[in-house]
């Protein structure tokens, strides 16, 4: 089973009782305590932070494809006795938190929060060019020194905004993570694998809202030509909740206000 860590509401009033719970999913080469700023910020509320398939202390999980890990959720979900909850996913974690939405059987969930998440690949072309990507990705960090894969891994566009000592700190971070298993599940959910979810979000039920930092053009341009709920968080780039937790924290809080 996935590995998480739970944080309960140690206030017992029937308030407290009544609110849904946070379930975090953070993002390639991350862990769960990528989310504590996030989550000391939000004792109101029960979390679940999850380390996912590969990763922190589930480095000895496989995930074989999105809806394996649909499943794997609904388990470690089941397993917590989690009736109702909020999903809060980064990068990785958004594009499977947005699967499982769209897919998976949920009764309990409340809201979505995608944050720098890719909605998939609407062109063959595109989805081909993308496993290429994925693969000479995942073969170095299979055969490389993992410190010369990230290096070179922060260079990508995506990460332009970083300062060098942010890569570094970065590059250090995630040093820690076990190469063939971050390998393994950078090809099994390769967003050339993911479904285009678009048409999908847009016939959910369940609130949603795609944050965004405001110097991650990548993402903020894909919420624009989707028309997806959006907010912007100030001051971050890709990694909003890292970079600016503050104001992450008010823009959630505002989102979970309007869940019901």
């Amino acid at each position: 089973m996935l590995s998480a860590k739970r944080y309960d509401i140690l206030n017992d009033s029937n308030q407290a009782k009544a609110k849904p719970w946070l379930v975090f999913l953070h993002g390639l080469l991350g862990s769960s305590d990528d989310w504590q700023e996030v989550v000391e910020q939000c004792q109101e509320y029960p979390c679940l932070v999850v380390d996912l398939p590969g990763h922190g202390d589930s480095s000895a999980i496989n995930c074989q494809s999105f809806s394996d890990f649909d499943q794997q959720l609904n388990e470690l979900l089941h397993h917590h006795n989690i009736q109702e909850y909020v999903l809060i996913g980064y990068s990785l974690g958004a594009r499977l938190a947005m699967h499982f939405a769209c897919f998976a059987p949920h009764q309990g969930l409340k809201g979505l929060v995608i944050e720098g998440g890719n909605v998939g690949l609407n062109n063959e072309n595109e989805r081909i060019a993308r496993a290429e990507n994925d693969h000479q990705w995942a073969e170095r960090f299979r055969q490389q020194p993992m410190e010369n894969v990230l290096n070179a891994w922060y260079q990508q566009a995506v990460f332009a905004d970083l300062t060098l000592k942010q890569r570094q700190q970065l590059v250090q971070l995630r040093g820690k993570n076990n190469p063939l298993a971050v390998a393994d599940m950078l090809e099994n959910t390769s967003l050339a694998k993911q479904p285009f979810l678009v048409e999908k979000l847009q016939q959910l039920l369940t609130p949603y809202r795609y944050f965004c930092g405001e110097r991650d053009q990548k993402f903020r341009s894909v919420s624009q030509q989707y028309a997806l709920p959006f907010t912007l968080i100030e001051n971050a780039g890709h990694n909003a909740h890292r970079e600016n937790p503050q104001h992450y924290v008010i823009a959630l809080h505002h989102f979970l206000s309007n869940c019901g």
